[in-house]
């Protein structure tokens, strides 16, 4: 249900394009308020990078000639791929630093299983909840949680990779500021080792189609609200609190 405290929320989620896509989210925090009150956590961060990576991953599904029924998961997927960010965001939120303590790190590892276990006590499909729990799979087997490598990897997951790791490089973050996407392309090109190499050319033909201008004025606002937000928390001291 649609609350003052949760308006912002849903006035993000209006934000996404494909209608699909739009109302089977609505439909889903209507009927599970508790995925409302982790989403209304935090909103600057999960919400406009859920958008940005669930429009990537559509695209780059798209690209790979995905059934559009698959593409459809691969949207929801990509909306809500952090969620289990949001349960241990006391480690994520309000950092001026990147830098993280061995523990911490282990611990904001665990958030793809918990998300992974949120999606699933909601009843979400195992295409979608599989690409959430290994979104952070390297193609090289070098990522986490399971260490699993090239194709075990679910297409899902790859997908998300190297859409998440894009969208998160073009954002500004507490401790950086955003880089370009020339800029976050050749980083993607140099880490290559971790992605499927289809899906990164896949993304890499997204970026440069006429549809990303979508997702540039998407990022472009999501920027801009972070500077406002970062602005307005240094004059009130809410750092401090």
């Amino acid at each position: 249900m649609k609350t003052p405290q949760n308006e912002v929320l849903y006035e993000s989620i209006d934000a996404i394009e494909e209608e699909e896509v739009k109302s089977e989210v609505i439909r889903y925090m209507e009927e599970n308020p508790g995925l409302v009150d982790l989403l209304t956590r935090d909103l600057s961060d999960s919400v406009a990078h859920g958008i940005v990576v669930s429009k990537l991953a559509t695209m780059v599904a798209k690209n790979l000639n995905a059934s559009p029924e698959y593409a459809y998961r691969m949207s929801i997927a990509g909306f809500l791929h952090d969620i289990g960010k949001l349960m241990i965001s006391d480690f994520l939120y309000g950092r001026e630093s990147g830098t993280l303590r061995i523990e911490e790190v282990k611990y904001i590892r665990m958030h793809s299983k918990l998300g992974f276990e949120i999606l699933k006590k909601n009843n979400y499909d195992d295409i979608i909840t599989e690409s959430v729990l290994h979104h952070h799979e390297n193609y090289d087997g070098s990522g986490y949680p399971d260490n699993l490598k090239g194709l075990n990897i679910p297409f899902g997951a790859r997908i998300l990779r190297v859409c998440d790791v894009f969208s998160a490089l073009i954002s500004d973050r507490p401790y950086r500021g955003a880089y370009s996407c020339e800029e976050a392309m050749q980083l993607l090109i140099s880490e290559v080792k971790n992605f499927d190499m289809r899906c990164f050319l896949a993304l890499q033909r997204a970026v440069n189609s006429p549809d990303f201008a979508y997702v540039k004025d998407l990022v472009n606002e999501q920027n801009k609200n972070f500077l406002r937000t970062k602005r307005l928390r240094s004059e009130l001291n809410l750092d401090l609190w």
